[in-house]
């Protein structure tokens, strides 16, 4: 919405394009100057500026009394910014949030939220008042120090801009999204600022190199450790567009007996807490962090964020460092200066143009504020002049005050020149004014001040006091005179009032102390999962409904375990901890899971496809341990496949990933680690196969070749082995037997093969 409804008249024969594009121009260039960007001198937006105005109105000083926000909303609202009470109260809220902003603009008295990311309460419930540097930002108002603009609807006057006595932009910050731009400026120490806006005033040449000096960074309210290099943060504020790395700052803390605990004092920039939190608790669940044991929130006013390591053989650097990789504790804070430069015109500025339309603004705000003292002190010297005459020819006043009908005419008329110049001879005074068209005469101001006169003011210890006023008042002119005639003179006084500001404001105050700190990146490297895992041995079960489970330790395989009704086990086998397990689906795709992630053996487990992306029409072909350099054999049921590297089929999601392609009703069906230097295939219709694994080529995904030629039905089973030593399979005794002349089904791969030998397995699998 823009601030005045667009009132132009409609031509039909108008290209709805070229309509459209007008009026959306129109609203773009709203939204730009009018509510999302910056302006460079205040650093405020429209609704910032609105807010701060109205409550100046309301005379809720810093020393003063609170008044609802209720109030302050509805006003801000109904005499300035034609826009929603709750968008107004939301922009009042965020200058109170000493969280949020640096050097908090609003005073609140009740609840206005928390770093914890809770809402305010409602305007009703809260209070406010300005703060002293919202009255910084105010000085000078009532002087003439910027442009007025008529409010939307006509009846009242608002500031264009206000006076600012600090760079305001770059103390609080700013962010905000128009249309096709955007701006995020982070706050950063007054003094440092005003230390950087005197270098400039000293060398309006200086560099944006020599102001990092000054600058060297941000300064968050709520503190951190800044990491990055500095030849980044240089180059950031050069172009105004850049990013910073923001750790938390956080302390070792010695529990004794080799004992010790992480605690984090401060996180970054605008991370809700509670969320951090419960980020990080959902890592520790998932075991995705396993160093990690617990996380505590011992927070009261300030941040404590207790994180216990599961051993004390952990090293805290390790720890803090997967912490930043994988949780908000570590964030980056895009810089994009991108602000009205002169109030109506965008622009990408870097740190020495934003300082620079400051201090120009500042120039032009003390030239304004001397020329409307000045305007002051000529009006009153020319009253004091006519109240020396009155002193000094106060019968004569008296008289016509008495007798004429028209005294105010009556003093206009009278010529007082005698009486000057005895004022002259007894006052040693020259008037700098001229009285009138003719000599000696009083102005219409003049004469107005004497009949406004008290009795009581008739005394010669007045006299007096008028005749030091003046005096003193003519001292102040000629200074006021030097100053808008000489610019060396102008940026003199504009140092003067920023060191002011700065001893108000500065690092010696409680809020002025620097709270962000740097420091080098201490980059710890990557430490595989395996290497976080204490080293276990579990038993991993897993039933042939797909539940699946660890039990501690190595149980015997062959023992009697617990099932749900209707279930029974499938795989048993032992592993460790530190393990990874490969799960091979009847879709063709490879899972890979994380023995240290399992659910404990205490219940039946969890159903393995609340792990990975299983679907409910697949089943599971084999499950085993990864391990690497080895090779598989993969097949389908349609009697295709290929041998494929273990490496080549880990997944690093939880979707898993594709390798053996089948279509139809065609299913994977086998999953075997390749050994030896023969392939042996059986069909449904129980006709045996060996065959050279050489011929079988090894891909990495796809259909693969075939492995044996059926007339009719589809492949049961498929296994390697060597062929010196013979191949092997149990009987229906369950003994096993091994057949070493196996010259009869030796053939070419794709052969119908021949039956299985006597006694081969009725199920028509080798194992």
């Amino acid at each position: 919405m823009t601030d005045e409804p667009i009132d132009r008249p409609t031509d039909p024969s108008e290209p709805l394009r070229r309509a459209i594009g007008e009026r959306y121009l129109t609203y773009a260039l709203s939204t730009i100057m009018d509510r999302a960007l910056p302006d460079a001198r205040d650093g405020l937006k429209p609704v910032h500026r609105r807010i701060l105005y109205a409550m100046s109105r309301l005379r809720l000083a810093s020393g003063g009394g609170f008044l609802k926000s209720a109030k302050i909303s509805g006003d801000t609202m109904g005499d300035f910014h034609p826009h929603g009470d709750a968008a107004i109260y939301d922009a009042m809220a965020r200058l109170a949030q000493d969280f949020n902003v640096r050097f908090p603009l609003v005073d609140g008295q009740g609840n206005f939220g928390n770093i914890d990311g809770d809402n305010p309460a409602a305007s009703r419930y809260t209070e406010a008042r300005m703060t002293a540097a919202a009255e910084a930002l105010l000085e000078g108002m009532a002087e003439n120090a910027v442009d007025f603009r008529d409010n939307y609807d006509g009846r009242l006057t608002e500031p264009v801009v206000l006076p600012a006595s600090f760079p305001n932009l770059l103390a609080n910050g700013s962010t905000g999204i128009a249309v096709g731009m955007a701006t995020n400026i982070a706050p950063h120490n007054i003094e440092e600022l005003i230390n950087a806006c005197l270098h400039l005033i000293k060398s309006p040449n200086a560099r944006d190199e020599t102001l990092i000096d000054y600058v060297p960074g941000p300064d968050f309210p709520t503190g951190g450790v800044i990491v990055e290099p500095k030849e980044n943060i240089i180059e950031a504020y050069r172009t105004g567009r850049g990013s910073f790395r923001l750790r938390a700052k956080w302390e070792v803390e010695d529990l004794g007996r080799g004992q010790w605990q992480v605690v984090v004092t401060e996180i970054p920039y605008q991370v809700p807490k509670s969320r951090l939190i419960e980020k990080i608790a959902e890592l520790i669940q998932l075991k995705k962090i396993p160093i990690l044991a617990d996380i505590r929130d011992e927070s009261a006013e300030d941040i404590r964020m207790v994180f216990e390591p599961r051993t004390k053989n952990v090293d805290p650097e390790v720890l803090m460092g997967t912490l930043f990789r994988q949780s908000d504790l570590e964030v980056r804070f895009s810089l994009n200066m991108n602000v009205l430069i002169d109030g109506r015109t965008p622009k990408v500025c870097s740190l020495k143009e934003v300082l620079r339309a400051f201090l120009d603004h500042r120039r032009e705000v003390l030239i304004r504020r001397s020329q409307y003292r000045m305007e002051k002190i000529d009006h009153r010297l020319e009253v004091l002049e006519g109240f020396i005459i009155a002193f000094l020819n106060l019968d004569r006043v008296i008289d016509i005050i008495r007798y004429d009908e028209d005294p105010k005419a009556a003093l206009m008329r009278e010529d007082w020149s005698l009486e000057r110049g005895r004022a002259a001879d007894e006052a040693s005074y020259v008037s700098p004014l001229d009285l009138g068209d003719g000599e000696g005469e009083l102005t219409e101001v003049q004469a107005e001040a004497i009949l406004n006169m008290r009795l009581r003011s008739l005394r010669k210890l007045e006299e007096m006091e008028l005749l030091r006023e003046r005096d003193a008042l003519m001292e102040e002119r000629a200074s006021l005179e030097d100053l808008l005639e000489n610019e060396d003179v102008q940026w003199t006084n504009i140092s003067d009032q920023l060191r002011e500001t700065r001893t108000k404001f500065g690092k010696k105050t409680i809020e002025g102390a620097r709270r962000t700190q740097f420091a080098e990146a201490t980059e710890v490297e990557e430490v595989p999962l395996e290497a976080m895992i204490e080293r276990e041995p579990i038993t991993v079960v897993c039933s042939k409904m797909g539940w699946i489970r660890a039990m501690k330790g190595h149980v015997a395989l062959d023992s009697a375990l617990k099932f749900k009704d209707g279930d029974e086990g499938r795989f048993v086998f032992h592993a460790e901890t530190t393990d990874r397990l490969l799960m091979f689906g009847t879709n063709g795709r490879f899972y890979t899971l994380s023995a240290s992630q399992l659910p404990g053996g205490r219940g039946m487990g969890e159903p393995v496809r609340l792990m990975v992306d299983l679907p409910n029409e697949s089943d599971i072909v084999d499950l085993f341990i990864l391990k690497p350099g080895v090779k598989f054999l993969v097949a389908s049921s349609a009697g295709d496949g290929f041998i494929v590297p273990s490496d080549d089929v880990v997944a690093q999601t939880r979707t898993g990933k594709q390798v053996l392609n089948v279509r139809g009703d065609v299913l994977a069906k086998v999953c075997r680690t390749v050994v030896g230097d023969s392939v042996a295939c059986v069909g449904e219709n129980r006709k045996v196969l060996v065959f050279a694994v050489d011929e079988l080529p090894e891909m990495v995904r796809g259909k693969g070749v075939r492995l044996q030629k059926y007339k009719d039905g589809g492949l049961s089973d498929a296994t390697t082995f060597a062929l010196e030593e013979g191949l092997s399979w149990k009987d229906p005794a369950g003994r096993t037997r091994t057949e070493t002349e196996l010259a009869e089904w030796t053939g070419k791969r794709a052969s119908a093969g021949r039956m299985a030998p006597r006694g081969f397995p009725r199920d028509n699998r080798f194992n």
